[in-house]
């Protein structure tokens, strides 16, 4: 299965809500249902909604009264997600989450061992908005700049992808530009005379190197 459209499910609110309490405790359906200001239809939907999209597993276990099993739903993904959206920069990503081995200890011990993360979490994040607000602010300058000084922008929507995602392939460019290959291919050797490229197996990225050399002053050696 691959990445689930985390965009789509945090984008309903009684979707966030359910997610909140399957965090909290063992969920079975009537249970969620109870808890969220919606029908019973609209909970199953919307549990079924998650279920496809690989956020929700589910399972059927009997209750400790006589009657049906119940139907119990867990989350399936362990994931932090990423997102900035600003008027010049999109950009997301999701990081795996691997579970960490914590000590057996008394119940304050552990609170306050998680109290402590939440805070370095916190500065964590505090750092993150610093650095934001400054690539931010760049890439303003450097869209303002290269449209000021080159003039064009196809160029420019292949640098902006450049810089976002840290490279592409020509078919990728092709597909997000909505232009042909070999155009793509014409515009990337154009953008190449400004902003040092390096193009090998079909993938493009910033030629770091060389992009050094040109700030220093040195001599471009050209591509690879």
């Amino acid at each position: 299965m691959g990445e689930p459209d985390i965009f789509y499910i945090l984008g309903n609110r009684v979707r966030r809500d359910l997610l909140s309490h399957l965090t909290c405790t063992e969920c079975y359906f009537s249970f969620l249902s109870s808890k969220v200001s919606v029908s019973s239809t609209a909970v199953a939907k919307h549990l079924k909604i998650m279920e496809r999209e690989g956020i929700l597993k589910s399972y059927e276990r009997e209750g400790p009264f006589i009657g049906p099993a119940r139907k119990y739903y867990d989350i399936a993904v362990s994931k932090t997600y990423l997102v900035t959206l600003t008027p010049n920069i999109f950009w997301y990503k999701s990081l795996d989450l691997s579970p960490k081995q914590v000590e057996e200890g008394p119940l304050p011990s552990l609170i306050e061992d998680f109290l402590e993360l939440s805070d370095e979490l916190k500065a964590l994040l505090e750092r993150m908005a610093e650095i934001e607000s400054t690539r931010d602010s760049l890439m303003a300058k450097i869209k303002e700049k290269y449209l000021r000084e080159v003039g064009d922008m196809t160029e420019l929507a292949i640098l902006h992808y450049l810089l976002l995602n840290g490279s592409a392939t020509v078919d990728e460019l092709s597909d997000r530009l909505n232009i042909k290959e070999r155009e793509v291919l014409v515009k990337v050797h154009e953008l190449d005379r400004f902003v040092p490229l390096r193009i090998k197996e079909d993938r493009i990225e910033i030629d770091r190197k060389r992009l050094k050399q040109k700030i220093g002053g040195e001599t471009d050696a050209g591509e690879d």
